[in-house]
């Protein structure tokens, strides 16, 4: 069993994730765990870490089964954030029955699960209209179609209830130990991992229809929660991209850059790279300390200039940039590790988190 952490001394990274990696490393069947450089605590396993085993373990991949990011081209001429911001639609509700996104829907939908489809959740999920800022590899981002000033929807969501629902099944009868049927936790595990794809395209058709945009194909879609099985064994990811020969968006903060990489971890690294800037505050430090240091107003529009659409004040201050470590780093460790390259940054217009309250 062993541990490597890919993260420099410059880099913010707590000692109980690290306790928490070597935990999981002393499990029966652990082969080797990979923590990224947006490594954080997380409830009984480390969040950006990618931990492959002999034997399968629900309780690693989390009950966020599926939860990923997605990046869909955007055809509009102008972006005016304040008049954006007002179109975007209400996310927490569920599609009707005649609501146009539902032409998006290529497939059955998995698992014939409907109970929060077309809903972006809470927490860190979050859907931004962004575009394209520095561009470091001209040619990569040219194959993807994009260049400087290019407009993009950025979709974080993952499987709501229904990830929840699988786990916690599992949970009840076995607690944090092994699925006793890994091929019957699969099954359920990946239809999980294809509603939450789903899930983001359909997000995705409600937003860019309200923005008088097309629909377009994603040009990155990957889920960061999930288990793969590789080299007969398993590769659980929790906040973890898989890093194999991917383009991978990296997500900064309501107000700072994300980054579109193209990712070539090896194995070392477990095949997989960081999702995002990781948290470096609970929920509840970044409460109370935001309350001293943000007003509401400071937070809905970032120094870059965007708007955050969030009705909740609470997860206003719970998600403020200052509970998140430096995109910059986490990027730069990837980069010096020999991980992800990077592609471009994208930069924040409007961040929906969630309906401002008396929004229909």
């Amino acid at each position: 069993m062993s541990v490597t952490v890919f993260a420099s001394a410059r880099s913010w990274i707590e000692s109980a994730a690290v306790d928490q990696c070597h935990q999981v490393a002393a499990l029966d069947g652990m082969v080797h765990v990979a923590g990224m450089p947006d490594l954080h605590p997380g409830k009984g396993a480390p969040i950006g870490a990618a931990m492959a085993s002999t034997v399968l373990y629900p309780f690693l991949v989390g009950s966020d089964i599926g939860c990923g990011i997605a990046v869909f081209p955007v055809g509009l001429k102008r972006a005016v954030p304040e008049r954006l911001a007002r179109k975007f639609p209400n996310l927490d509700d569920e599609l009707t029955d005649d609501d146009p996104a539902w032409d998006a829907l290529t497939t059955d939908i998995p698992g014939g699960h409907l109970d929060g489809l077309g809903t972006v959740g809470r927490g860190n999920h979050f859907v931004e209209l962004a575009r394209i800022g520095t561009v470091f590899e001209p040619d990569h981002a040219a194959r993807l179609d994009l260049d400087k000033g290019s407009l993009v929807l950025i979709v974080h969501s993952g499987s709501r209830g229904l990830g929840e629902r699988i786990l916690r099944a599992h949970t009840e009868a076995h607690g944090a130990g092994p699925a006793s049927d890994p091929e019957s936790y699969l099954t359920q595990h990946d239809i999980a991992v294809r509603w939450g794809s789903l899930n983001r395209r359909l997000i995705a058709a409600r937003v860019l229809r309200a923005l008088g945009a097309r629909m377009t194909e994603p040009i990155v879609d990957l889920s960061h929660n999930l288990v793969e099985v590789r080299d007969g064994g398993y590769l659980h990811r929790k906040g973890a991209a898989p890093g194999d020969g991917r383009d991978v968006l990296i997500a900064g903060t309501r107000g700072t850059h994300s980054y579109l990489v193209a990712a070539h971890a090896g194995p070392e690294a477990n095949r997989s790279v960081a999702h995002g800037a990781g948290r470096k505050m609970s929920r509840a430090d970044a409460l109370r300390h935001g309350k001293a240091k943000h007003t509401v107003e400071g937070l809905r529009r970032t120094a870059l200039g965007s708007i955050v659409v969030c009705g909740d004040r609470q997860l206003l201050f719970e998600e403020a940039p200052t509970a998140y470590k430096r995109i910059e780093q986490v990027v730069a460790d990837l980069t010096d590790h020999g991980l992800a390259t990077p592609v471009a940054t994208t930069v924040p217009l409007v961040t929906y988190k969630t309906a401002e309250r008396g929004r229909s």
